[in-house]
């Protein structure tokens, strides 16, 4: 931390990022600001992690995941503050401890500009009576890097199963465990197999399973597969769907969140557990037609608004 810290002094960050960064598996907004830094730094700017110098000119505060004091103390005139936010918390965890409210308050007392990931999560804060300094929608995007279509066709079907691939790494209800069980229980097993890649809360008997692994092995996966089923309710911006889309992937997805404003008519929307089926089944009767339909936001266009909200 201290060699961290030091090396950051001597570089004196153009940019600083309020984040700890973790290495993947490991959340879609570690997933994305990963991505974002690495696009900055393309560009020539020195970025840095909860260090904030006299030479910064622009500090991106992630939710509220951050060392409040300390940020406090760092903070001075000629440092734009930039708040990246999703939600509305409490919808998404099914609970209310006050945290919305925090951070309207926080918002209203560092921030510059506020960055929301969608519309949806815009719209649903402000119904709720929360106000925030100038808030903008920007999406997330994912490392193109990483996360590509493939470089061959994928095999045609012929008969074979239509292969369905979902990704978590959270075991909150909201995620939708219980639909992937129901989709287990409904879905013609002749005719689709379902891979699910990331933690459950739920045992499955039929889906195939693979541990939390790393952003290059859940790239690969994902260009394996046929289609993308999107179960998790009330996300402002999933990474995990972005990942998929951006692999080649449509969606069959919950009409939940900002979930349809990433799909746009790359994709299938479900109201419900019985729905999804139905829905997968449309999916794999007009999967090449969907498929050209993916079109998502790019890192450099996401980053050229971030630098933008940035004053940069």
């Amino acid at each position: 931390m201290r060699l961290r810290l030091l090396r950051g002094l001597l570089e004196r960050p153009d940019v600083a990022i309020a984040h700890t960064f973790r290495k993947p598996p490991y959340g879609g907004s570690n997933q994305f600001l990963i991505a974002l830094r690495g696009e900055l730094e393309r560009r020539g700017l020195r970025v840095a992690a909860n260090l904030v110098t006299r030479r910064t000119r622009a500090c991106v505060i992630n939710s509220y995941v951050f060392d409040e004091r300390a940020l406090r103390r760092m903070l001075h005139p000629g440092c734009r503050v930039v708040h990246r936010l999703d939600g509305p918390l409490s919808v998404y965890r099914g609970f209310d401890n006050g945290t919305d409210e925090y951070l309207s308050r926080v918002n209203l007392e560092l921030a510059d500009v506020t960055v929301f990931q969608s519309r949806y999560s815009l719209d649903a804060c402000r119904a709720l009576g929360l106000e925030f300094r100038e808030p903008r929608v920007i999406p997330n995007a994912v490392d193109p890097a990483i996360f590509h279509p493939p470089a061959a066709p994928r095999a045609p079907l012929d008969g074979r199963p239509v292969r369905l691939i979902t990704t978590s790494w959270s075991d909150n209800p909201n995620k939708g465990a219980a639909t992937l069980a129901r989709l287990e229980e409904l879905l013609d097993p002749a005719r689709f197999e379902l891979t699910f890649v990331g933690r459950s809360p739920v045992t499955f008997r039929r889906i195939r399973v693979v541990p939390p692994v790393g952003s290059e092995r859940v790239a690969e996966l994902l260009r394996e597969h046929d289609a993308f089923v999107m179960p998790s309710r009330h996300e402002s911006c999933s990474n995990a769907l972005l990942e998929a889309l951006a692999c080649g992937l449509p969606a069959a997805y919950v009409a939940s969140g900002g979930n349809a404003e990433l799909v746009g008519e790359a994709g299938i929307p479900f109201a419900d557990d019985e729905d999804a089926a139905a829905a997968v089944e449309r999916l794999a009767d007009e999967l090449e037609e969907r498929r050209a339909r993916v079109a998502i936001p790019s890192l450099q266009e996401v980053s050229t608004h971030y630098l933008e909200a940035m004053d940069l």
